[in-house]
Order: C-alpha cells, then structure tokens, then sequence
C-alpha cells in the first residue's frame, strides 16, 4: 500500500477535519513540516525563557522584606497564576492539533516530548514542562538529533527532573568542599532511553564516566541554565572507548563532543527508527520499515526529516489497523473531527472538568507520565475497562458542550474515519436515538479509536 491522503491526516496527523483538506501527497507532508511553525503562531505556548521570569518573581518575593501575610498572597497569587496559565497551554496545544493543516508537527512535538519525558519540580518550575517542550524541543523537530539531543540535555527541567542539577564530580573543587558525588540518572537515562536504548553495548563504566563528565550542567536560582567549572569532574573521561575531556572552560565542549557522538551512533539511529515506526504503526513493526528509517537517519547523519520521510516513503508504514489512539490523541481528534475551533481555555474550571480530568480518568494526566520513559506504547496499556470508559464518558457528555450543535451522525461517520465504514457501526450511527448518543458511539468505536 503506498501513500494515502485521509490515512496520512489519520494515522501520522491529528485526525480528519471537516474544514482542513489532508495533505495530497508525500512530498505536502515533507513541505508542511519544512515550512513555518503557523500553528504555534496561531496559539502560542509559553517558551521556558519567558516562563523562567516567572521562578524569578517568586524568588524574589521569598527573598523580600515584606510582611509574611503579604508574602504569603503574593506567592499564592504567582503559583493560582502559573496554574491557570498551564491549563491554557493545555488549550493552546489542543487548538494545534484541532486547526493545524501540519498534523504531523504537532505529532511528533508529542512524540519527542515523551521520549524526552521531563517534568517540572517545585512550587512554579512544575507547571513548566509545556515551557520546556517549546523551548528545547518543537524548533528542533525536522534538523539533526544532535541539536534536539543538546537542548534536552542542557534543558532546566531535564537537569532538575533527573538531579543532575545538584550532581558534583567527587574531586571537584565544590564536591571535595560539600563532601557529595554525581548522580548518574541523567547519564543511564541518556544512554538507555535518550539515544542507544536497553541492551545496546554500554555498561555500568560507561554510565559511570559519562555521569562524570555531565557534572558542571546546573541550573540557576532564576530557573536557566548554566555551567558550573567548580562542580566538574576534572580529567578525561571514556564513554564507549572515546576519551573526553580537559579541565577549565572548554569542558562543556568536551560534553557537547559526547553528546554527539552518541547522536551519529548506529544503535541510536535503530532505537529511534524502532520508537518511531511503534509509535506511529504498530505495536509490532515490519523490520524493513525500521531498517530503511535506520539507514536514513545513518545516512543522512541523524536528519530527522529524512527519517520522517522514509517512513512514509515505505509500504509497511500504510498497512496494518494502526496502533491504538492515547487519550489526548483521541481528544484532540474528536475535537478536530467535530471542528471545534475554540476551547474555554480562560476558564479553568471549565478546562478542568472538560479536558484535564477526564484525560487524566482516561490514563493520561497532562504532562505527568509515571517516570523518564515516558507514556507506554503498547495498545494493551490504553484499552483498559476503566480507561475505555473514560473515553465513552467523555465522548457523550462533552462534545455536546463544545459544539453548538452537533453534526447527524449518519453523515458524521463517513467524514471521520480512514477506511471503510464496519456495516454495524453504520447501523449505530443511523439506529441512535439522539445526536449526543450517535456521535458518542462513533468517536468510542475501535474503528475510531485506531488510527
């Protein structure tokens, strides 16, 4: 099977619209994802070096010589005023997905977001993580991995999520003063989710090195990055029989180096083919779609645009029922397909009760994944009695609030779905005794819930 228009917007897009014409070709997918980011223009998320003046403020009012009573309201005031704004973003995202004509960019956003997963700590920095994804991974989507690999690597969140932000080599001029070592989650979380993968070569020395050579990342007490010489490691360190390192400032060169060698690695460039094809295929990829993704990203010395394109270049990419949706997949399609062009997204109780909660009863609260490897991939995780219904709740009590008035369902269910029609979905559609109810139905069908 080759390339298909409404598979494309279904199965690497963010769902049918009733208003957005699918991409008609390979090469207008390709062209949307090279071209400007109009989405992001269009509902704009905070970056982190914007959302960071914000951990300034509240320091700053901490740190103040106002009464504590005056202190305490101001804190509040920053803290009700992040979380609002976090549901907004929330909103902003969803919007992406509802009016985009690139649903692909905003796919992989989240797909790179999650194989990065890094969340926020602390009374501001935990509503951060939305800041984070904008500033050091959606400009960096279509360019080498190394570039991605670098801003994560160096990303506020990311050093404070994994403790690498408090990590000190044991002979470092402050880690010989405070008594402390390095923390090597950064390090094992690189080599094992990041970049090469599980069983790919490293050992427990190699973690070890690179978790040395790491030290010097830190962070500022207004919530950016910087480079800390007095806490690293000093001397060379060997990281998959390279050797790195130098004392005084060229270090974060040195980790920079480590950085992207580990990048152009070759097991790398399988472990993302291998992530990619699972995440947007099957649970169970054809081994000759990951190979032909593995030796674009080879080739091309780990462009990820031309890994995107071979992977829909390939026939294994169309065949197949797809995997199925997580619930903000499902979400923001249903929204799409019942084009829903705005959200409360001032409103934050409304957007509480509309879309954060019921995402989070359908096993996937915003932003908040269990650990560092992110949300799961296997259909078997998502389709769960609880979380199936999650979505049916979902789908018959809040489409109705959204959109004025809801679209006939006999009409609904050709406009949403890939592929055929099941006989007996038809028939639900045409036998609902309400719109609420038909359209209810459809959106909770598996033939919906795939993509």
């Amino acid at each position: 099977m080759s390339f298909s228009p409404r598979m494309a917007d279904v199965r690497f897009g963010c769902g049918l619209s009733p208003s957005i014409a699918p991409p008609e070709t390979l090469r207008d997918v390709i062209a949307r994802l090279e071209g400007p980011d109009k989405s992001a223009m269009a509902h704009p998320v905070e970056d982190w070096t914007t959302f960071s003046k914000r951990i300034a403020d509240y320091r700053s009012v901490r740190r103040s010589d106002g009464s504590d009573k005056a202190k305490a309201r101001d804190l509040r005031t920053i803290r009700k005023d992040t979380r609002r704004d976090d549901l907004r973003w929330m909103g902003q995202t969803l919007l992406r997905r509802v009016t985009t004509n690139d649903g692909m960019r905003e796919r992989l956003t989240a797909f790179w977001a999650d194989h990065f997963t890094a969340m926020g700590r602390g009374a501001i920095q935990q509503f951060g993580a939305a800041p984070y994804v904008e500033e050091a991974i959606r400009p960096h989507l279509t360019g080498p991995f190394a570039k991605m690999l670098r801003a994560v690597a160096t990303a506020p969140v990311m050093l404070r999520y994994l403790d690498q932000a408090t990590s000190m080599g044991p002979t470092s001029d402050t880690g010989r003063k405070r008594g402390r070592g390095a923390n090597e989650n950064l390090a094992r979380e690189m080599l094992e989710l990041h970049t090469l993968g599980v069983g790919a070569g490293y050992n427990q020395a190699d973690v070890t090195e690179l978790a040395h050579l790491l030290t010097g990342l830190a962070i500022t007490q207004e919530g950016g990055f910087i480079y800390r010489a007095d806490r690293a490691e000093p001397g060379a360190e060997t990281v998959l029989g390279v050797s790195y390192g130098s004392d005084g400032p060229g270090r974060l060169e040195d980790i920079y180096a480590a950085l992207d060698d580990l990048a152009a690695h070759p097991e790398t460039g399988m472990h993302l083919a291998r992530k990619l094809a699972v995440h947007f295929v099957s649970d169970d990829p054809d081994p000759a779609l990951i190979a032909a993704m593995a030796a674009a990203y080879r080739d091309s010395g780990g462009r990820l645009l031309t890994v995107y394109e071979a992977m829909l270049d390939h026939p294994a990419a169309w065949t197949g029922p797809g995997s199925v949706k997580t619930p903000v997949d499902f979400v923001g399609s249903s929204l799409r397909a019942l084009n829903v062009n705005r959200l409360p997204v001032r409103q934050s109780s409304k957007m509480t009760l509309l879309l954060r909660n019921p995402m989070e009863l359908m096993g996937q609260p915003w932003f908040r994944p269990e650990g560092p490897d992110g949300w799961p991939e296997e259909d078997a995780d998502w389709i769960t009695p609880q979380r199936l219904a999650g979505r049916l709740q979902w789908a018959l009590n809040v489409p109705g609030v959204l959109v004025e008035r809801l679209p006939d369902p006999r009409e609904f269910v050709d406009a949403v779905l890939s592929g055929p029609v099941p006989e007996t979905l038809r028939f639900a559609a045409r036998a609902a005794e309400t719109r609420e109810e038909g359209i209810a139905l459809i959106l909770s069908s598996p033939a919906f819930q795939r993509m």
